[in-house]
């Protein structure tokens, strides 16, 4: 595959990332905080049996075509925007692990639904990784328009 058309791909999968990490950030977590108790955990592991499909999916194709780009890339990219989305992925994906994955974990099991903490914790933290995944593709459109120059 042209190194071009490959980067073009990861920039597309970049920018629907981007679209569902804010659809997280703007709408669905904040529209948790409406649901009552009785209703709370239904919506969520309906959430978390679409997450594989149209969330751990992308990110993971993403994961792999990013650091991919470090190695294939078109040669007029500049290599820091490549490092720096590189770098940005892996932040986000570490601090999930440590931060929000084990808050979604704890928030499942509290039976105080929309009034846990833990989603407070979310609501005021998540901004981070929208940032990060937004980052991500803002920097895989430098190398984008660095490849055509």
């Amino acid at each position: 595959m042209n190194p071009t058309i490959f980067l073009l791909l990861n920039l597309a999968l970049g920018f629907y990332n981007v679209g569902t990490i804010w659809a997280h950030e703007v709408d669905i977590f904040r529209t948790w905080k409406l649901l009552n108790a009785n209703d709370f955990h239904n919506v969520q592991r309906v959430h978390w049996r679409k997450l594989p499909y149209w969330i751990f999916t992308p990110v993971g194709l993403a994961l792999i075509g990013g650091l991919a780009l470090i190695w294939y890339h078109p040669a007029g990219s500049p290599r820091w925007a490549i490092w720096g989305a590189v770098l940005c992925q892996v932040l986000s994906l570490v601090l999930t692990a440590i931060f929000w994955g084990r808050w979604q974990a704890k928030l499942a099991q509290d039976s105080r639904g929309s009034e846990s903490p833990y989603l407070g914790r979310i609501l005021r933290t998540h901004w981070i990784r929208t940032l990060l995944v937004s980052a991500y593709a803002l920097m895989l459109f430098v190398a984008a328009i660095g490849s055509f120059g």
